[in-house]
Formats: C-alpha cells, sequence, structure tokens
C-alpha cells in the first residue's frame, strides 16, 4: 500500500508542472493540531490536486467531510512527529530517496535538459548498426586497474589502425561475453537504448570506422559503426508460436539444420501457414496451435517494439520489420525459441517532436546524460547559491584525520580557536568548523580509505548536504507545489509508519481481540442464501469439458490437472454479488458452466446454504477491516483529546467560497 501511494505521488510530480515563482504571501491557519498549524493554501491544493475533473465534489459537504478527514490524517502525522518517527535511519533513507527524485526537474538545467532531449529525439530517428570490444573495469577501481585496462584497450586499438580484422578481435580479445559468437555485433539500436557516452560515440562515429577509446560504467569500449539508417520506428504483430524442443539454450552455436531436431514441428507450421493460404481464420488457428498461452486467445497479438528490443530473437525482429502492409503474413520461420508465423498489425513512426517532448524530456532527466551535464551544473549552482569556500582553513582542518575515524571513533581533540573557523558559507549562512566535527561523528562509519582521503570525503558529503538544503529552500519558495508535494511525500510516509503500528499489524496480527470482536458484532456477520461450490478455470474450453466428464463419471481430479488449471479456488460459502461467476450459474448442486472474456470457469455446487451467521473463518476479511475501522476510531478519538484541535471559521469559510468558484 505505502509504495503504491508513493509512487502515485510521483505520477502527479510529473503531471502537475514545475510551478512559478509567486510573490510570498502570509499564510492564513486554516486549523491547528496541538499548536500546530496547516494553512489554508494547503488544504486548498490537495483539494483541487484529489478532486480533478470532479465538479459534483466542489459543494459544502464535500469540503467539509474532506475537512474532517485531513484534521485526522494530521493528528496521525502529529503522533507521529512526537514518537520521532521522522528521526529514525529508515524514514531519512526513505525520504532522501524521494527527495532526490522530487528536485530532478526543478534541479536540471533548463538550457541542458532541453539540449539533451533535443539530441535524444535526433538520435531517436535514425538507428546505428555497430560493433564493440569491451575491456572491463569498474567505475571504481584502483588507478593501477584502470591503467592496466586502458593499456590494454590501446593495444587493441593500434592493431584495428594497423588494419586488423576488427570482428576477429572481438571475437579473441574483447571481454563481452556475446563477443566470442557474435563478433561484438550488437545489431541495429536508438536512442536510450544503451548508456550515454556509448550511445553519443556511436552517432558521432562515421559508417565504417571505430571510434576512439570510450569510457563508461562497464569498462573502456571501441566501437565500430557498420550502417546508419532512418529509424523504423515501432512494429505491432500478432504471431503464432510452435516452440522446439531444444529451447534455445545453445542455439545461437548450432546453424538452423542442427536446431531442427524436431520435424514434426517443421512439418505442422508449414500445414498452418497453408490453411492460412486457404482462407481459414487467422484467430482461429492461432487459438487452436499457437504456444505463446498469453496471446493464443487475443489473436496473438504482441506489444508494439522497436529496433534491439527483441535483440535476442533477431529472426522475429527482423521478419516483423521486413512486412510491409497491414495483414500481410511471413513465411514460416525458425528461431531459438521455435517456429513463428507473424501477421503485420500496424507500422507506427517515430512521432513529431512536439508530441513527444514532454515524455521524452522526464526520460531524459532521469537518464544517465543528465548527470554528466550535472557535474558542471554542480559547480554553477555552488556559484548560484553563493557557496564560498574558506581555502585556507579547509586543509588546517581535514589535516585532523587520524586512525581512529577509519573505526568511525574519531572526535575532536583541538582546541576552540579551530572549533571556530569558518569552513565555508553559503549565502548569509556561515557553516563552522564545529559544525562539521559533529556531523562527522554522528554520520562515520568505518572505512577502508586512508584518514585523509576519508576526511575529505565526509567533509564533501557534508558540503553537497547544505548546497542541497539550500537549494531546496530556494525551490520551495519558487515553487509552491513542490514544498506541497515534498510535504505529502513525508507525512505520507510517517502516516504509514504509524498506522501499521496503531491500527493495521494490531487488527490482521491480533486472532484473540478479532474473535472478541467478531462475537461482540455477530449481527453484523449474517448472510442471505449462500451456495458452497468451488471454481476452476481455464481459457482451454476443451480441457474444461474433459475435466466435467471426468467429475460428472465420479473420477478425482489428478495433481496433473489441477496444474492445467489457470486457477482453483477449493470450497466455500459465496453470496450473490461476491463473486461474477458464481452470480451467472444457476443454484443448484453440480457442475455449471460459464465464460467471462475469454476465461471459462467450471463451477462445482456442493449444496445451498441457508440464511444465517457467518461463521468466523467465513467473514474474517469482513472482521479484521471492521475491527480496523474500530481501532482506528478510537484511536483518533485519544489523538483529538491529547492534541486539541481548532478550525479557524473565517479561513473555512474563505476555503469553501474559493474552493466552489465556478
Amino acid at each position: 500500500m505505502k509504495n503504491f501511494v508513493l509512487a502515485f505521488l510521483a505520477l502527479w510530480q510529473f503531471t502537475s508542472g514545475m510551478g512559478q515563482a509567486v510573490k510570498k504571501v502570509r499564510p492564513i491557519a486554516l486549523f491547528t493540531v496541538g499548536g500546530t498549524p496547516t494553512y489554508t493554501e494547503e488544504f486548498m491544493y490537495l483539494y483541487k490536486k484529489n478532486h480533478r475533473n470532479k465538479s459534483q465534489d466542489f459543494t459544502p459537504e464535500k469540503i467539509e467531510e474532506y475537512l474532517n478527514l485531513f484534521v485526522n490524517f494530521k493528528l496521525k502525522v502529529k503522533e507521529g512527529y512526537q514518537r520521532g518517527l521522522d528521526t529514525t535511519v529508515k524514514f531519512n533513507k526513505e525520504l532522501k530517496t524521494y527527495e532526490e527524485e522530487l528536485k530532478k526537474p526543478y534541479r536540471a538545467d533548463k538550457d541542458a535538459l532541453d539540449k539533451l532531449t533535443k539530441e535524444a529525439y535526433d538520435h531517436l530517428t535514425e538507428e546505428v548498426k555497430a560493433s564493440h570490444i569491451l575491456i572491463q573495469v569498474k567505475p571504481d577501481a584502483a588507478p593501477a586497474d584502470t591503467l592496466k585496462a586502458f593499456t590494454k584497450i590501446s593495444e587493441i586499438q593500434k592493431r584495428i589502425v594497423a588494419g586488423e580484422d576488427f570482428e576477429k578481435l572481438a571475437r579473441e580479445l574483447s571481454e563481452d561475453p556475446s563477443a566470442k559468437y557474435n563478433g561484438g555485433n550488437l545489431g541495429y539500436f536508438t536512442a536510450l537504448q544503451m548508456v550515454y557516452p556509448f550511445e553519443e560515440a556511436a552517432y558521432k562515429t562515421k559508417v565504417g570506422e571505430a571510434s576512439s577509446i570510450i569510457r563508461t560504467r562497464f569498462g573502456y569500449h571501441l566501437i565500430k559503426v557498420v550502417d546508419k539508417r532512418t529509424s523504423q520506428g515501432e512494429v505491432e504483430v500478432a504471431h503464432i508460436l510452435l516452440r522446439t524442443t531444444n529451447g534455445g539454450q545453445t542455439s545461437r552455436l548450432k546453424n538452423t539444420t542442427e536446431m531442427d531436431n524436431d520435424p514434426k514441428v517443421k512439418n505442422l507450421i508449414f500445414e498452418i501457414y497453408d490453411q492460412l493460404k486457404s482462407g481459414r481464420s487467422w484467430d482461429e488457428l492461432c487459438k487452436e496451435y499457437s504456444e505463446d498461452s498469453n496471446t493464443k486467445n487475443t489473436g496473438g497479438k504482441l506489444r508494439p517494439f522497436g529496433a534491439r528490443a527483441l535483440a535476442a530473437v533477431p529472426e522475429f525482429e527482423a521478419t516483423a520489420f521486413a512486412l510491409e502492409k497491414p495483414g500481410d503474413i511471413s513465411d514460416p520461420f525458425q528461431s531459438n525459441i521455435g517456429w513463428h508465423i507473424i501477421r503485420l498489425e500496424k507500422k507506427i513512426p517515430v512521432p513529431p517532436y512536439a508530441e513527444v517532448e514532454a515524455s521524452l524530456k522526464k526520460r531524459v532527466a532521469r537518464d544517465e546524460r543528465l548527470k554528466i551535464s550535472e557535474q558542471a551544473m554542480a559547480i554553477a549552482r555552488r556559484k548560484e547559491l553563493g557557496f564560498n569556500e574558506n581555502k585556507e582553513n579547509k586543509p588546517k582542518v581535514l589535516a585532523l584525520a587520524d586512525s581512529t575515524l577509519l573505526k568511525g571513533k574519531w572526535k575532536f581533540t583541538g582546541n576552540t580557536e579551530t572549533k571556530n573557523v569558518i569552513l565555508f558559507s553559503i549565502g548569509h549562512q556561515v557553516y563552522k568548523a564545529v559544525d562539521f566535527f559533529q556531523w562527522v561523528e554522528r554520520h562515520q562509519t568505518s572505512s577502508k580509505l586512508n584518514p585523509e582521503s576519508y576526511f575529505d570525503q565526509l567533509y564533501e558529503t557534508y558540503v553537497n548536504d547544505n548546497v542541497d538544503k539550500a537549494e531546496e529552500e530556494k525551490i520551495k519558495i519558487n515553487n509552491p507545489d513542490f514544498q506541497y508535494l515534498l510535504t505529502e511525500y513525508k507525512e505520507g510516509i510517517l502516516l504509514f509508519d504509524i498506522m501499521e503500528k496503531e491500527v493495521w499489524n494490531k487488527a490482521s496480527e491480533d486472532s484473540v481481540d478479532q474473535r472478541k470482536f467478531y462475537q461482540d458484532h455477530l449481527a453484523k456477520y449474517t448472510a442471505g442464501d449462500r451456495v458452497e461450490a468451488r471454481i476452476f478455470s481455464t481459457t482451454d474450453k476443451t480441457f474444461l469439458q474433459e475435466v466435467k466428464r471426468k467429475v460428472t463419471k465420479g473420477d478425482t481430479l489428478t495433481a496433473a490437472d489441477m496444474k492445467k488449471f489457470k486457477s482453483v479456488q477449493n470450497f466455500r460459502n459465496y453470496e450473490k454479488g461476491e463473486s461474477k461467476v458464481i452470480d451467472k450459474v444457476n443454484w443448484v448442486p453440480g457442475l455449471q458452466e460459464t465464460d467471462i472474456e475469454g476465461t471459462f470457469f467450471l463451477v462445482e455446487i456442493k449444496q445451498l446454504v441457508l440464511p444465517g451467521t457467518k461463521s468466523f473463518a467465513e467473514a474474517r476479511a469482513h472482521v479484521i477491516s471492521d475491527y480496523q475501522d474500530f481501532l482506528e476510531k478510537n484511536w483518533v478519538a485519544s489523538l483529538r483529546n491529547k492534541y486539541p484541535v481548532k478550525i479557524n471559521t473565517k479561513a473555512r469559510k474563505s476555503v469553501m467560497n474559493e474552493l466552489m468558484k465556478k
């Protein structure tokens, strides 16, 4: 539930826009909870957001109802703060992750982001076919290992310049495992499919030439560009698949003849092809023969895909793009999965830039390419925020590192004069050495670096943390939406943590109190006419008929039978309205059949159940839900006693009038 809500908040971020700089006005408190104010602007922002395109909800009754719920929400959050749940390592780690994501669109230099987005689009309009040679080295490798890898790739580059065959060298020397069988061939690719430095180099290199040495997070590369072509966009196809018995584990090391170890499959795919040519329905043949269980009942349709999306099945991708007109059907062909026939549904060209700019910009804002520009931006950001470092004091302070730091036990033991020296300032805020020392004592851990390097690393982290805080404050001032959204995230995490402790865990784990609640409220758990039944579902109607005949004869279903079903729901009682399947069949003992949206159901009704009180097991889900509501209601009542709520009636009236404006 937490992940869902926070994911929803993240989605909202990218549909709400970045906001504009506004003139700061004095906030008006709508209500206070234990003296903590909630302002009118926050309430109106949330109400409008959560009731977008719902004009019927902008009434006094609906707004008042939401206000009561919002007060309850703030009561729970207040208790979370009171208990210090916002100070835990877990809370702050989670919040930090979301803060960083939220700030990205605001933090990115607009001109740089626009430029990178346009570049990505230009790359999307073209596809590059290239091969590469990789010498692996980790981004944080020791200097000696980095030099060793660079020397190795440099020697390979000299051999290429001297005229040696790129593919041969890739097979012999590349540390990309796939190069042993494909000679480093990557096929065609487009933007956002490779790491950015690799993509950028491939697009800049001319056809037939090899690039200079490129460094990525995987290591050093040499890239040979084989071809460039206008982007084919995406293609949508349907397919009929017959799997071959070899699976595909070694298919790339074998030729087609060696793979074809089941002539029956080959013969069958050509029989299906002949039936298609004779006019038999594609959908019928797909449902009858295709072994792709995910698509056989929907005409074999696959989601649209572009270049390299099916790199593991290159024959499929090549054949799909070779078809020209919707409705065209390919000849049967074999891949490392099996035998296929493909029908073209439609071709989807790359849309105009204006149509994809917004969505592409969001992808670019999270792509590696932005990190490259962020290094330069970080320097510019410090300058913009008024960062000023004391070049004389910094070395003196960092010289205080000793071996205790590597054990996470360092403490300042110097004099007062050293404590009070200024390390840096951000705007009008001054940061002294004592601030840094206190931060180090809280954040140091054991390290394998030397003391000086680790102290310098801690210092840079400390500076960056405070630059981020200053930047965040600036963003909040200029972008009210960001402030509200950040508050939502923070209070949302708090809410889930405290609800888990006070309500959800208690209600779901305490079976004794569940049963007591059930006994105290038996009148709530009554039911009308019911049936005791079990439900079998499958997408294979023929199999369902076989099972029906077997059960009718009194035979027991085997474990093999049960595995073939899409799902099996064991015997239990059902009421009207509880199951679409049960509602569609006749309520008489025996076997009943029905189908819903392409899924076939067999319902075995054991007996009719008279109206009466549900058993605890039967009502348990309902009991837990009611018990949660009971616990929450009592808890909120206690919070209202603990934290007095005061509503500003004048502000409430103003909010009502503002929200109900047409």
